[in-house]
């Protein structure tokens, strides 16, 4: 997220904190995920709980008259924060989030969301909030429309309308993040890169010496971008389907349409790379083009349609990704490495594997979305959950770098319990997994589920006035039985259906699949995608388990901040009750044995420090860390014998339990027979 931005929204956090909020009511009751593989169910299914969680309770705060610029909230229900570190809704996050999954698991709190994020002029107008991430405002209308689909609520859709146009006017006129009319596009800068450290130099220099914002950069406010054109492109498509779903003259419709036909047309002509087979990411006004790769512009551009057919294979041709998802902008600039990646620089972050991973099951890319949804589920596993961003080639919790000059360089933290990080999992099972699509007249299904996943159940999902259980059974794309309440039917429910449904869908057509790429089909890869295995390349040796790759909760995450770690990370945050840190040991035999397990920690306490074992659940005895010395960057190691074990894929957890002291960090284990 922003940077001089972050400053005041985070001052604007502690003033929401201490504000005496109306209790919210009661959401629905979400719904549940449920597959036949155990793995499976432990690497996806907890993650798709978490992400719930994250959504529906831990960014679920209660309604603000502060944010009611509109008149449209209701105050008996909540909105949703944009996370942690970020306690206001935000225009992009409110969009995003609602865009993702909000507006389909409790809708009455995305309209409160979407309409926190929209004021009044002066006339009295709806608009979205006029603020300093004005370049970007109108991805709100692409969530709005959304809405209305997944919801068909109409005065949502007449109030929505009045709001899209008067934005949409506004930008067309703006001065700044406005309307170029040399080139056909839209200035100001690219989506959510409001750090100067997502762009190259030129517009930046190579100190990055004006500010570390971007749309103070001359050169990013006059310049044009390929992920915000296409957010316009798609806005202008949702205002004509707004404008005709209410009815409104044929030349207004046609308006918005040829707007965004032209759009379209110009991003082709001024983005389009046949030397790259991809889009370029920027054009500056004086005309240079940057032949570089933005990850939500090429999602957006298969997402929208605004790559044709033989460009949308071009770019999965084409497209970079990074050991740990889709990169933000790619490659390094010349002031960043793999060292020091920049905050908005070939790094990840979850929000654009989620829009990479829709961009890729729309396109039938099974194994490319399979791949994408596993590192999100790996990355929110290891580190007790969902955060802003990561290292993309180590997976670590990393907020990347930025500088301001010669003397100053930043190197920023990565924020906890992130919404769209949360949503862009969320989104990545209903669109992708479940193929739900949303249309004026009900809801349709392309499902991709993946080879080696297992048959899965969504449980007591909520659509209009339906509750539905879908069930997926066998593997693939290709629908070779739709049933409805267990007769045969077309792969399609109408907005009209209420009550209890069970709808059963088999599938085929999955490719043989090696998502980690370790030479194994995934149809015979024990560890194919399985939890506490956040390596990517198949099963963990349970001689040497990296800490980095265990499933972790209560706080545990990946950090780089101290010395002498081996592997990728190590971990930290066992520093208070509850949390854990669980090491799944694939062996090769079922048999029962008693081991030892050996455990390289750091202690700088004064004393011992300890930690409860347990095996599959079951305590075995409190264990003890001696101090190991007075720097958080020396390692000892401590050997626990006697460790019983059983079964295939035993699983070894430390734990900050009652009657423990905790606060070490680890950085491997090794099963010793």
């Amino acid at each position: 997220m922003g940077i001089p931005q972050r400053i005041g929204h985070a001052l604007l956090a502690l003033t929401t904190a201490a504000a005496v909020l109306a209790p919210a009511t009661a959401s629905p009751a979400p719904p549940s995920l449920e597959f036949a593989n155990p793995d499976s169910q432990s690497l996806f299914g907890t993650a798709y709980a978490a992400a719930l969680q994250n959504l529906l309770h831990t960014n679920t705060i209660g309604y603000d008259a502060r944010y009611d610029r509109s008149g449209l909230l209701d105050p008996a229900t909540g909105i949703v924060r944009a996370g942690g570190g970020y306690a206001q809704p935000w225009t992009r996050d409110a969009s995003i989030n609602s865009w993702n999954a909000t507006s389909l698991l409790d809708p009455a709190l995305a309209a409160n969301t979407l309409w926190a994020v929209v004021d009044k002029d002066t006339g009295g107008a709806l608009r979205v909030q006029q603020d300093d991430q004005q370049w970007d405002q109108v991805v709100w209308v692409t969530a709005a429309w959304h809405h209305y689909l997944v919801t068909g609520d109409r005065r949502f859709l007449q109030n929505a309308y009045r709001t899209a146009t008067a934005t949409l006017a506004i930008r067309e006129h703006a001065t700044t993040a406005g309307f170029n009319p040399a080139y056909g596009l839209f200035t100001g800068a690219s989506f959510f890169n409001d750090g100067i450290a997502g762009y190259p130099a030129p517009p930046a220099d190579a100190t990055e010496s004006v500010s570390t914002g971007s749309m103070p950069w001359p050169g990013v406010a006059s310049g044009m971008y390929l992920s915000t054109n296409e957010l316009y492109y798609a806005a202008y498509a949702a205002a004509a389907e707004m404008a005709g779903q209410l009815g409104r003259p044929a030349p207004e419709v046609a308006g918005y349409r040829g707007k965004a036909a032209a759009l379209r047309t110009a991003i082709n002509q001024r983005f389009w790379n046949p030397a790259t087979g991809l889009y370029d990411y920027q054009l500056l006004a004086d005309g240079s083009r940057g032949a570089y790769q933005e990850g939500s512009g090429l999602a957006f551009a298969l997402v929208f349609g605004v790559a044709d057919p033989a460009q949308a294979r071009s770019i999965l041709a084409h497209a970079r990704e990074l050991p740990w998802g889709m990169p933000d902008t790619f490659p390094h600039w010349a002031r960043y490495s793999d060292a020091q990646p920049g905050r908005h620089n070939a790094i990840v972050w979850p929000l654009v594997q989620g829009l990479w991973a829709k961009a890729l099951a729309g396109q039938g890319d099974q194994n490319g979305f399979a791949a994408e949804t596993a590192r999100l589920a790996k990355l929110a596993g290891s580190n007790s959950g969902f955060w802003e961003i990561h290292n993309g080639t180590t997976g670590v919790v990393d907020g990347g770098w930025q500088r301001l000059g010669d003397t100053v360089k930043f190197h920023w933290g990565s924020e906890p319990d992130q919404t769209w990080s949360a949503t862009a999992f969320l989104d990545m099972v209903h669109t992708g997994l479940f193929g739900l699509t949303f249309g004026g007249r009900g809801l349709s299904f392309t499902p991709h589920l993946p080879a080696g996943w297992g048959d899965v159940t969504l449980r007591d999902l909520h659509y209009r006035g339906a509750t539905l259980t879908i069930a997926l059974h066998g593997a693939g794309s290709t629908i070779t039985a739709f049933r409805l309440d267990g007769r045969p039917t077309p792969a399609s429910v109408p907005d009209s259906l209420t009550g209890a449904h069970t709808i059963d869908i088999t599938l085929a057509g999955a490719p043989a699949g090696d998502r980690d790429g370790d030479g194994v089909p995934d149809a015979r890869d024990r560890c194919a995608d399985t939890a506490g295995t956040s390596v990517l390349d198949g099963c963990p040796d349970p001689a040497h388990l990296e800490a980095e790759d265990a499933r972790n909760t209560g706080g545990v995450k990946t950090n780089v901040n101290h010395t002498g770690y081996a592997g990728r990370a190590f971990l930290d945050g066992l520093w208070a009750q509850g949390a854990a840190s669980s090491f799944t040991v694939h062996r090769a035999t079922t048999a029962p044995e008693r081991a030892a397990i050996t455990v390289r920690y750091a202690n700088a306490n004064s004393d011992t420090r300890t930690m409860t074992l347990s095996v599959d659940g079951q305590p075995v005895r409190q264990v003890g860390f001696p101090k190991v010395s007075d720097s958080w960057d020396a390692w000892g190691t401590t050997t626990f014998a006697d460790v019983p074990l059983t079964g295939r894929d035993p699983v070894v957890t430390l734990s900050y339990g009652p009657g423990d002291t905790g606060a070490i960090n680890l950085d491997w284990l090794e099963l010793r027979r």
